[in-house]
């Protein structure tokens, strides 16, 4: 069987179940970690959740991402929304920067987590911003960002 099974995934993104169709005994309807309820279907278009892939061979990869947008209708699934709740109401609170500058941060937070053209510059604003905040605000939006970032943004605003 090849394709891909469906996830259950709680609304602040933490993976209850990979493989929620085919190892039905691991859901659950809150999760273990926050308490929050769990779902596997877009919440605006009702399409499952993809999950970990499924193979001919037997093999089943244990690697799996949690999408930060529906495949179907490209909404943000809830964990990607609240996540950019926090990182604007975060920046909104900023006051060691001026307003331009806020804006910027702003906008370059929806450019960071969509993974497109704009996000290259994003990054380039977003870097320069968090140098005049400083290390401890930029943890805070690393902290808030991380999981919704892709690898290759996530790599180069927060190198390991």
């Amino acid at each position: 069987m090849d394709g891909y099974d469906v996830a259950q995934i709680c609304q602040n993104g933490h993976v209850i179940n990979k493989r929620s169709k085919s190892e039905p005994d691991r859901n659950q309807q809150h999760c273990d970690k926050c308490g929050t309820s769990t779902i596997t279907l877009c919440p605006k278009c009702q399409n499952p959740i993809r999950g970990a892939s499924l193979v001919k061979s037997g093999f089943m990869s244990s690697i799996y991402s949690v999408p930060s947008f529906c495949e179907n209708c490209g909404s943000p699934f809830p964990w990607t929304e609240s996540r950019l709740r926090a990182a604007h109401e975060l920046a909104k609170g900023l006051d060691n920067i001026n307003e331009e500058d806020r804006i910027i941060l702003q906008t370059s937070i929806d450019d960071l987590v969509r993974d497109t053209p704009s996000s290259n510059v994003a990054v380039l604003r977003f870097k320069n911003i968090m140098q005049k905040v400083g290390p401890p605000v930029a943890s805070a939006f690393r902290e808030i960002l991380v999981d919704v970032l892709s690898e290759t943004i996530k790599k180069t605003l927060f190198p390991s």
